[in-house]
């Protein structure tokens, strides 16, 4: 008896990792590119467009290849249509960082920038995925049920109260509206007099970071803030030090 039930767990063992196994098979880049209903023309129509001021940053063949590959989403996709055919795309003059497969001025691909923080391997399932931030130390991540039970929805961890809050939106809906949506109203109360003049040349790869903190106190006078830039990796991982401290509960709130 316990020779046969020795052999059953054996068996049990190896159809499960048989199975793990095949689920984090990757597929190859030629199963990943839809030709027969890709997404670009359609995300190319709205870019052409858009009514915000937009700059499609050059792709680079060889890192599309590589992003779209560790991202493992299929060109039918939107997010792998952005993925695949643009280095990224800044929004009111960078403003707006939409990911994708990484330029010099955005050298950030999706998967990269995903690796060691919603996953740790390529292939791997996220339970949410960042696609986008701006200049404020924002981030944009689409739900896979880290947040809440709307699956595939858009948050966004606003620096002025470092919580995630729902856009009610999937990516390509948050898509359109970055592109043709009311900024200056998603943003006020966020943008200084003078922002404009400072971020036409903004690296892709920096953010601000304000003191006092905009979180520290609630209707912060964006005005009265000192700002100083610093790499967007830094800010994210201090943001979420300090959103753990802030709110231990990790409760969501809706935009």
């Amino acid at each position: 008896m316990k020779s046969i039930l020795k052999t059953l767990f054996i068996i049990g063992l190896t159809l499960f990792s048989l199975s793990s196994f095949a689920q984090n098979k990757m597929k190859s880049l030629d199963e990943l590119t839809n030709t027969t209903d890709p997404a670009w023309p359609l995300v190319q129509k709205w870019l052409d467009s858009a009514k915000n001021k937009v700059q499609i940053l050059e792709v680079d063949t060889a890192l599309a290849n590589k992003a779209l590959y560790q991202s493992q989403l299929s060109t039918y996709t939107t997010l792998a249509a952005v993925i695949y055919h643009t280095g990224g795309i800044m929004v009111d003059n960078g403003w707006l960082r939409i990911l994708g497969s990484g330029n010099a001025k955005l050298n950030r691909s999706v998967p990269e920038w995903n690796k060691g923080k919603s996953i740790q391997e390529y292939g791997d399932q996220p339970d949410f995925y960042l696609v986008a931030d701006d200049a404020i130390g924002g981030f944009f991540a689409i739900n896979y049920g880290a947040f809440s039970s709307d699956l595939k929805t858009v948050y966004y961890l606003a620096p002025n109260s470092l919580k995630w809050e729902s856009l009610g939106l999937g990516y390509t809906e948050f898509l359109r509206f970055c592109l043709n949506g009311d900024l200056a109203d998603f943003y006020k109360g966020l943008r200084w007099s003078t922002w404009d003049q400072f971020i036409a040349n903004l690296d892709g790869n920096k953010s601000y970071s304000f003191r006092p903190y905009l979180w520290s106190e609630k209707g912060m006078d964006i005005e009265k803030v000192s700002r100083k830039l610093v790499p967007t990796e830094e800010l994210y991982q201090f943001n979420l030090t300090k959103q753990k401290e802030l709110n231990p509960s990790g409760a969501i709130e809706k935009y």
